[in-house]
């Protein structure tokens, strides 16, 4: 993004993967650098260890080289630190700095450890830092707007090194000495030319090739537009673009004016779309981003931005999917260009044409997955041939491809605040998508990020039904992490905001999770009162099976408390609610637990004969796991009533179910007990 747009003297030509041919110049920073590993610092002069990895920074300007010089020199000493290295981009390319959440997640997934959705941003670093205290790695960070950033991921071990690329000094971490960019020396900058032009060029006019050189005052970015003008012109000499350059003054920087002179000479229709690329999301452009913003064919806009990267306006990058990258230098003077040449309504609308091809891919995403739904695939056909998947496969790898784009498209989205209903689609279908692809718990970092943003939307927009069901969603997420003090507090918000809709499907899904979180942290008076208020409603509404599984969670909290009379009640009610249901394997769980009650409040011989019904029940139901867990407790009973032989018989029927039965049956996932729409933005759209 920042500075790989460009592809020698700083910056490289194939990203990560460029060999040492492909870098030119700025030997005496790398010896510098490399010289400033051994250095000793000030901890070392005073006879003390380091306590934290050492810092070495590369500043300058964007478009300097500098993110290619940090890229070359990691490369040269990749080898000294054997657990690898991590990079994190800690700036937009608008120059928006990164929050720390979303750069020590980034890390903490390069390195392969799970993530804790929602969990806050000292707890993300103290994780990284703690991972990263047996490692010897090196870490490159790029675009750091300051010091903050930098220092929070700072790993304390000086085992570990840190490369950080930035605008300036990093004031406030110790023992730092930048390695400020200038411009490329002559030589370097010339064979930077040469690359792009020939040979021929630049040694026939060796004087307009200096003065060119002079004229973009070695700066590396402005070199490589320079290069990419001259390289789509072969018949034009470098004195033609020296005296074009003279032509346009000294206003601006060098790079400005060799991106007027590019701008000015593509066509009308490159050029526009060109302008509306500062609108991509995350600086990351696919032919349907450009042609969706552009107004024009899929293959028009491929072809163009394949265009643009022979100009050196963009930078292709390694993937499965046609994407490319926005050079963050170029993107100040795209926005001005656009700002100039196009009226506000009509980038609005740019915008707006963006995120409704995003929100239709997605859907599309999402369809292929639902093969064996009518309306699914009759929505499929539907669509364009262009925004249809040919498999699964396919559209998984997309959303792979393009999550950086897709969410950082949502945070765009809504912070315009001018596209609100659009931004609603667009996070809709991006959890369906998700959940679709990598499911609940794979997605699960992620979409605890868009579930916020949906609350921003419902907040700003005065939305209590779509504020309930994100607080709802949220509030899941943070129980299933063990943040229950901070879910109780969303569930309590949800149900108010719940009420204000008049929603009977959030304020009782609500309360039933007030009381478990109540459940959780031990409060059962307060936990069996929740669940009483949410069975009222569910039995006013004559939702029965809900009703009957409510009961079941009043006798739970009873149980906890010690109630053993109101708990057998409340499975007694449980066990009949189920049974006029219908539902055999809920009725034989219930009479499991009223079982387990029963002898809880010393009633043996009852809770045998509870027992015995219940794996009768549990056959009917096919539930193996439960007529296993049921012998097995019909064989304690037994043992405490005096029957040892009778319970050997119980225990090996239990061993004989696990070992002959269960390896036949896949494994069924675990649901979340109170979770059954915990990542679905419920009335957030108006399409399936």
């Amino acid at each position: 993004m920042t500075d790989q747009a460009v592809d020698t003297g700083g910056v490289q030509l194939s990203g990560h993967a460029a060999t040492e041919g492909h870098f030119l110049g700025r030997a005496r920073e790398l010896k510098e650098l490399r010289a400033d590993i051994e250095r000793a610092g000030l901890d070392t002069l005073s006879g003390k260890k380091a306590p934290r990895a050492r810092v070495l920074l590369i500043a300058g300007r964007p478009g300097s080289g500098r993110t290619a010089l940090a890229e070359e020199f990691v490369r040269r000493i990749a080898d000294r630190y054997h657990d690898g290295v991590l990079r994190a981009r800690l700036g937009e390319p608008d120059g928006t700095p990164v929050p720390v959440e979303r750069a020590a997640r980034e890390l903490l997934g390069a390195l392969g450890l799970p993530i804790p959705p929602g969990a806050s941003e000292d707890d993300l670093s103290a994780t990284l830092r703690e991972a990263l205290a047996e490692r010897r790695a090196l870490l490159l960070l790029d675009d750091a707007a300051g010091a903050e950033q930098v220092d929070a991921l700072l790993p304390d071990t000086p085992e570990c090194l840190v490369v950080a690329v930035s605008a300036g000094p990093l004031t406030g971490i110790s023992d730092v000495r930048p390695c400020t960019l200038g411009g490329l020396d002559t030589k370097s900058a010339l064979d930077l030319l040469s690359r792009h032009t020939g040979s021929v060029r630049i040694t026939v006019d060796p004087r307009s090739a200096e003065g060119l050189v002079e004229a973009c005052q070695g700066h590396p970015a402005a070199l490589i537009l320079a290069g990419g003008w001259l390289a789509t012109r072969p018949k034009a000499a470098v004195a033609d673009l020296a005296k074009q350059l003279h032509a346009e003054g000294d206003e601006g920087t060098p790079l400005s004016r060799v991106f007027r002179l590019t701008h000015a000479s593509l066509p009308a229709a490159a050029a526009r779309i060109l302008r509306l690329l500062f609108l991509a999301p995350a600086g990351l452009v696919d032919p349907h981003t450009a042609s969706a913003l552009a107004g024009c064919s899929i293959g028009a806009a491929h072809t163009t931005l394949d265009d643009f990267v022979a100009l050196g306006l963009l930078r292709a990058v390694d993937s499965p999917l046609p994407q490319y990258e926005v050079p963050g230098c170029l993107y100040p003077l795209l926005r001005a260009a656009a700002e100039t040449h196009e009226r506000p309504g009509e980038l609005q609308l740019a915008r707006a044409r963006m995120l409704e091809r995003t929100v239709r891919l997605l859907q599309s995403c999402r369809a292929i997955t639902e093969t064996d739904n009518p309306q699914a695939r009759e929505k499929l056909q539907g669509m364009p041939r262009a925004l249809r998947f040919p498999t699964p496969r396919a559209a998984a790898d997309w959303l792979r491809v393009r999550r950086p784009a897709l969410l950082a498209s949502a945070r765009l989205a809504v912070a315009d605040g001018e596209l609100d209903t659009l931004a609603r689609r667009l996070m809709s279908q991006l959890v369906r998508a998700m959940v679709a692809h990598f499911g609940t718990q794979g997605a699960a970092p992620d979409l605890y990020g868009v579930h916020q943003l949906v609350l921003d939307v419902a907040e700003r927009r005065n939305l209590p039904r779509e504020k309930a069901a994100a607080l709802l969603n949220l509030a899941d997420v943070d129980a299933r992490t063990g943040r229950t003090a901070e879910a109780l507090v969303r569930y309590r918000a949800a149900l108010d905001a719940g009420r204000q809709a008049n929603d009977p499907y959030a304020t009782g899904r609500a309360m039933e999770s007030v009381g478990g979180a109540h459940l959780e942290l031990g409060d059962y008076e307060r936990a069996a009162d929740w669940f009483g208020r949410a069975l009222a409603q569910r039995l006013a509404r004559d939702e029965r099976a809900d009703a009957a599984r409510l009961y079941g969670r009043i006798a739970t909290a009873h149980t906890y408390a010690g109630r053993y009379g109101e708990a057998q009640r409340g499975w007694r009610a449980a066990a009949a609610g189920h049974r006029k249901n219908g539902d055999v394997a809920a009725y034989a769980r219930a009479l499991s637990e009223l079982a387990r009650v029963q002898e809880y409040a010393g009633r043996p011989a009852e809770s045998l004969r509870t027992c015995r019904e219940a794996v009768e029940w549990a056959r009917r139901a096919q539930d193996t796991r439960l007529q296993a867990a049921l012998q097995l407790r019909l064989a304690d009973t037994l043992e405490h009533l005096g029957d040892p032989a009778a319970a050997r018989l119980h225990r090996s029927a239990a061993e004989r179910i696990l070992v002959e039965e269960l390896p036949d049956r896949d494994p069924e996932p675990e649901q979340p007990e109170h979770d059954a729409n915990a990542c679905e933005i419920r009335s957030t759209s108006t399409e399936g």
